[in-house]
C-alpha cells in the first residue's frame, strides 16, 4: 500500500484521537461552573455539553482554514505528512501530562505549538506572523477580556440584584445556567472541533488528496463527534481545578463566567477567525467573577499553577513534536 496513503491515515486517526483528548480534557471549560454550583448533575452536564459541542463543530469553518493554511507550510508528500503527524503527537503529549496533573492549558496552544516546533525541525515555512496575530495576541488579549468583561458585568448584576432574596435570585441563576452552560459547549465545539478539521484537511492537501483547504462534510462530522464523544467520557480532574480549587462559585458567579466565556469564544470564531484558547477564557471569567467578592477570594496560587502551564504549554508541545520529528528523520 501507498506510504502517502498510510501516513494520511494515520494522520486522521490521530487528529481524531486528539480531537478526542481535547474533548475530555476541555470538558471541564463548559460544564465545571454548572456542576460546582449544583445547576446540573455531572451526568446531565456532560450530555448537555456533549451535544452543544457536536452543534458548535458544524456551525463554521473560518478558525479550521486559519489551522489548516496560516500555521506551516508543509511539504507534500511523506516527509510534510511526517510534520503534520509529530505536531498532532505533541499536541497529545502535552494534554495527557496536564489532564494527569489536573491543569486545565489550552489544547489549543498545545496544537499550534506542536504544530510550529515539527515545522522548525524540519525547516519547513513557519507562517510567524499569523502565529503572533491569531494565537500571541489572543493569548493574551482574551483572558483579558474575560476577566474585564466578567468582572464588570458581576459589578452589574450584583447592584440590579442587590434587594433580591438570595435563595430565590440563586434558584433562578440555576436554572439560567443551563442556557450559559449549553452556551458555552457551543462555542468550545465551534472553536476546538474546528482545529482538528483544519489539520486533517493539511494532511490531505500534503498527502495531495485535495488542492484547497476547504472543508469536507465527511471531516467535519468526523471531529464533530470525536470532540462530542471525548467530552462525553469527562474530564473530573480539570472539572475539580476550574469548579472549586480557584474560587467558590455561586449561581449567579457561575452564569455571568460562562456567558462572558461563550461570548468571547463567538466573536473570536466567527469575527476573527481567531484559534483562541477555551481554557484561557473560561478561567480568566472564574477569575473576574470571583474577583468581584474580594482579590483575596481568588486562590491566586492555584491561578499562577495554571499560569504556569500557559506558558509552558507552547514551547513544551513544540519541543516534544520538534524531538520526536528529529528521532523520526534518523530513518527516513
Amino acid at each position: 500500500m501507498d506510504l502517502t496513503f498510510l501516513l494520511v491515515v494515520l494522520v486522521v486517526v490521530l487528529a481524531l484521537a486528539f480531537d478526542y483528548t481535547n474533548g475530555f480534557h476541555d470538558a471541564a471549560n463548559a460544564i465545571a461552573t454548572s456542576v460546582s454550583t449544583r445547576a446540573l448533575t455531572p451526568r446531565t452536564a456532560l450530555i448537555l455539553a456533549a451535544v452543544m459541542n457536536l452543534i458548535g463543530a458544524l456551525l463554521g469553518t473560518g478558525v479550521a482554514q486559519t489551522i489548516g493554511s496560516g500555521i506551516i507550510d508543509a511539504p507534500t508528500g511523506p516527509d510534510g505528512l511526517v510534520v503534520v503527524l509529530t505536531g498532532l503527537v505533541g499536541a497529545i503529549v502535552w494534554n495527557l501530562i496536564t489532564w494527569w496533573l489536573g491543569l486545565p492549558s489550552s489544547s489549543t496552544h498545545a496544537l499550534i505549538g506542536g504544530l510550529t516546533g515539527a515545522g522548525v525541525a524540519s525547516f519547513t515555512g513557519v507562517h510567524w506572523q499569523v502565529i503572533l496575530d491569531k494565537v500571541v495576541i489572543p493569548m493574551v488579549v482574551s483572558p483579558l477580556v474575560g476577566f474585564t468583561l466578567a468582572f464588570l458585568l458581576m459589578v452589574g448584576v450584583l447592584w440590579i440584584f442587590r434587594n433580591a432574596a438570595p435563595g430565590k435570585a440563586f434558584r433562578r441563576f440555576r436554572i439560567a445556567q443551563t442556557i450559559s452552560a449549553g452556551a458555552m459547549a457551543l462555542g468550545h465545539g465551534l472553536q476546538d472541533a474546528q482545529k482538528t478539521m483544519g489539520v486533517i484537511v493539511l494532511a490531505l492537501v500534503v498527502g495531495g488528496f485535495q488542492t484547497d483547504h476547504e472543508i469536507p462534510l465527511w471531516v467535519k462530522l468526523a471531529a464533530a463527534l470525536a470532540i462530542s464523544a471525548g467530552t462525553y467520557a469527562g474530564g473530573w480532574r480539570i472539572m475539580r481545578t476550574l469548579g472549586r480549587k480557584i474560587i467558590e462559585l455561586d449561581p449567579a458567579r457561575g452564569f455571568v463566567a460562562e456567558s462572558v466565556a461563550a461570548s468571547v469564544l463567538y466573536t473570536t470564531a466567527f469575527v476573527f477567525h481567531a484559534p483562541i484558547s477555551t481554557t484561557h477564557t473560561i478561567t480568566s471569567a472564574i477569575m473576574g467573577v470571583g474577583a468581584t467578592k474580594r482579590l483575596s477570594a481568588v486562590r491566586w496560587g492555584v491561578a499562577r499553577s495554571i499560569a504556569t502551564a500557559w506558558v509552558l504549554t507552547i514551547p513544551a508541545a513544540a519541543a516534544v513534536a520538534a524531538g520526536l520529528y528529529l528521532l523520526i528523520s534518523l530513518f527516513l
